[in-house]
């Protein structure tokens, strides 16, 4: 057993299911229509550039997660490279967000569930009724029952879960592309609204969330089994196989779509198609897939929630043991290697966000696209760790690293300008706000040295969250259009580039650092 209490349970499949179970939620019942509606048939090079961007990413993340294979490894590494604001913001960002999707995938469940069961959904909007919502409560009870068991019985109840996951999608791409219609993909024109809608659709038509599956396998890489081994191929696979899969739905989705469904063009086409392959199934007389689909559709959600909920507690621990959160969830239980107390608040955390008040919806929205600011976190952390720990041992070195490392930074940077000005208002300043406000206190208790400390090693991040700020502000998505997309592409590449110098050059002293290999 790990020296932090944890169990090491974990072998390549079940880490393999993890993240392929994570990636593959309620994302690929909505996102094809979605991403159509923006990109049109073009929508297949938006897949494969939300593909490409997540798996650069993914490889830092295998470099990172083979050398410090720690519990919450997504909060640890910052904290890690560049000190207590950095290890902070990961913290509140991921845990926010980790539990929010948790009740998104499980609302979800519980909308699909009111086709078959009457009375679990009040309005159009999707709202609970008192039954639905206590429906949401004992699925989101069972999952927290099946954690607190420890990781063993998580794993084989996810890996049977994430099959039956699979199995349906192939069955869906197998059977539409049966009933392909060639000239779908250039009627109304293969990119409709350009290159600008072929980034949107990554951003905010569904793609980039339907991605979001890296970080839990991180999350629980000191429970893993060979760790310097398993972590790499598992994060490699899991993204390669869901990208193959999300590229082959979407080519489906467009070649099956009956011809009357496109008299308009494709705008609007996801409003028309609420659930997109089971709509399109019953247009042709397809009733058994159609009834996996909606089968599938509730049972995915739940299992990405499963996930979510081992996740999100091993994130509260990590985040309790860099100092910057309550000790007391940084206690693992001895016999079942489960951080009870961290997974109680998960719990209440999950129960809480799946209240029907909108305005908690629209904050679910907002933190949801924070994960995409956590993943632009990995490279700066790669690159500090190899410049003050170079004889740190790596399993897995990633070849091409210097060029590797500010491309995928600026990937993801630019990733978050097409979210666009609406999200980012609101997200950025918040995490200023917060991140100023813990400055403060760190000044009150420890004074002017604390500040510079922190300054010296994090104050690159306040520049970059003002520099994302002036350009989504500036730029054409949803901004003042001050800059052309071309334009407000390259500024933001530009800008991704000098942050990762700075940022690299700020790293904590060697003399600063936990040891690497204590969780």
């Amino acid at each position: 057993m790990p020296p932090d209490g944890f169990k090491r349970d974990l072998g390549l499949l079940d880490l393999t299911m993890i993240g392929f179970g994570a990636i593959f939620g309620s994302g690929w019942l909505f996102a094809a229509a979605h991403v159509a509606d923006i990109a049109g048939p073009a929508s297949l090079i938006s897949w494969v550039i939300g593909g490409v961007a997540v798996l650069l990413i993914g490889l830092i993340y295998c470099e990172l997660g083979a050398a410090l294979p720690l519990t919450g490894g997504v909060v640890r590494y910052p904290e890690q490279s560049h000190g207590v604001i950095a290890g902070f913001l990961m913290g509140l960002i991921t845990t926010i967000a980790f539990s929010s999707l948790i009740a998104i995938e499980i609302v979800a469940a519980r909308q699909y569930a009111g086709a078959w069961i009457g009375g679990l959904t009040r309005d159009a909007a999707g709202d609970p009724t008192i039954a639905g919502w206590c429906a949401q409560a004992t699925l989101l009870a069972a999952l927290f029952w099946i954690n607190w068991r420890g990781i063993a019985t998580f794993a084989r109840v996810n890996t049977l879960m994430t099959i039956f996951k699979f199995c349906v999608p192939a069955m869906v791409v197998v059977v539409l592309l049966a009933h392909l219609h060639g000239s779908n993909f250039t009627a109304h024109g293969f990119a409709p609204q350009g290159a600008a809608g072929v980034q949107s659709a990554v951003a905010t038509g569904g793609i980039i969330f339907a991605y979001l599956g890296l970080t839990p396998i991180l999350s629980v890489a000191s429970e893993v089994r060979h760790p310097q081994r398993t972590i790499p191929i598992a994060l490699i696979a899991s993204v390669g196989l869901s990208s193959i899969v999300y590229v082959l739905l979407q080519a489906a989705f467009i070649g099956a779509l009956p011809m009357a469904f496109l008299a308009g063009g494709w705008t609007d086409i996801g409003t028309r198609l609420p659930l997109p392959f089971h709509n399109i199934a019953m247009a042709l007389g397809l009733g058994t897939l159609a009834t996996f689909v909606v089968a599938d559709a509730m049972l995915s959600p739940a299992g990405t929630g499963n996930i979510y909920m081992s996740a999100t507690p091993r994130v509260i621990y990590a985040w309790a043991r860099n100092g910057t959160f309550f000790s007391a969830f940084a206690r693992v239980h001895p016999r079942t290697g489960v951080p009870n107390g961290a997974l109680l608040l998960t719990f209440g955390l999950a129960l809480f966000w799946t209240l029907p008040f909108p305005s908690w919806q629209a904050l679910i929205s907002v933190v949801s696209s924070a994960l995409m600011l956590s993943y632009a976190f990995a490279p700066i952390c790669a690159v500090a760790l190899r410049r003050n720990r170079p004889d740190m041992e790596r399993p897995f070195r990633v070849i091409g690293f210097t060029l590797l490392s500010p491309l995928a930074f600026a990937i993801a940077t630019l990733v978050l300008l097409w979210t666009g000005w609406p999200t980012l208002r609101w997200l950025l300043p918040m995490l200023l706000g917060l991140s100023t406000i813990m400055l403060a206190l760190r000044f009150r208790r420890d004074g002017r040295v604390t500040l510079r400390h922190d300054l010296r090693h994090a104050g690159w991040i306040f520049v970059y969250f003002t520099g994302l700020m002036v350009l989504s502000r500036a730029g054409p998505f949803g901004g003042q259009h001050h800059l052309s997309t071309a334009s407000a592409d390259l500024a933001t590449i530009l800008f991704a580039v000098v942050i990762h110098e700075w940022a690299g050059r700020c790293h904590l002293p060697p003399a600063t650092h936990h040891a690497g290999s204590t969780p």
